[in-house]
């Protein structure tokens, strides 16, 4: 059983041929997925999926990518994440790769997110991109770890140095590997994924985008998670089933879903 921790099928890519992407799930032994928000306008889309498949989870957050899009505060998002199928707030971080200029108003927001996450007791999903030292800067100065009364969370598409997937694991957070970890030009990370402990670890897809190898530049799906847990036990050396079998764990328990 493999669990896609980190997907966007309600994306017009996949949402128009949801029937197929749910039974590719089936036929890949994928059980479950999370459907991340990205904004609120859409949050609606995310929350009918997982209010429609019982096997479909969702977040409440909005991107740090997404500028010209309505801010959330605190109590808006405390309140929509009352919802049963909310298991998580974001996503949510940080990302000085495509953004440029003064970007206060990203950190501000990501606050935000992680005083939300405090006050409801849900993990977050953190997005960070070329902002890793104001990222865990910033976690640390907010509380999220459990130890400072925080939810922790997940570092999720994680790209980053064996420093950060380190320090992110301090403050008790999750490293989430996707297709990336697949690509031949990943050496570093494909470094990290052998030595991050088993028990800190998910997988995802972040469909539609960065398929693995062997479907690399075709759309992805939650199906193909199977295929980085695969490759992750080839780096590992050890049984794909290990795989599969903790970080499904490690899904259920992160964010609270009763096995």
């Amino acid at each position: 059983m493999y669990i896609d921790s980190h997907c966007h099928i309600n994306f017009p890519d996949l949402a128009a041929r949801l029937p197929e992407i749910f039974g590719k799930m089936e036929e890949n032994k994928v059980s479950h997925a999370l459907c991340v928000s990205v904004n609120l306008p859409d949050f609606p889309q995310v929350l009918a999926l997982a209010e429609q498949y019982p096997n479909i989870y969702a977040s409440v957050g909005v991107h740090p990518d997404y500028e010209d899009t309505p801010e959330p505060d605190v109590e808006q998002l405390v309140s929509l994440a009352a919802h049963p199928r909310i298991v998580a707030i974001g996503e949510t971080g940080l990302d000085y790769y495509r953004l440029e200029g003064d970007l206060e108003w990203q950190r501000e927001r990501f606050r935000v997110h992680i005083r939300a996450s405090r006050a409801t007791g849900k993990p977050l999903i953190i997005h960070t991109r070329s902002a890793s030292e104001d990222t865990i800067r910033i976690l640390k100065e907010e509380g999220a770890s459990p130890e400072a009364g925080g939810a922790a969370g997940v570092m999720h598409c994680f790209t980053e140095s064996q420093d950060v997937a380190d320090a992110a694991i301090a403050l008790g957070f999750y490293i989430s590997l996707s297709g990336i970890v697949t690509f031949k030009s990943a050496k570093d990370l494909q470094q990290v994924a052998r030595t991050i402990p088993l028990e800190r670890m998910l997988i995802e897809t972040d469909s539609p985008y960065l398929a693995p190898v062997p479907f690399r530049g075709r759309t992805n799906e939650p199906g193909y998670v199977r295929h980085v847990a695969e490759f992750i036990a080839d780096l590992r050396g050890i049984p794909v089933a290990e795989v599969a079998q903790q970080t499904s764990a490690n899904f259920f328990k992160l964010f609270g879903i009763p096995q």
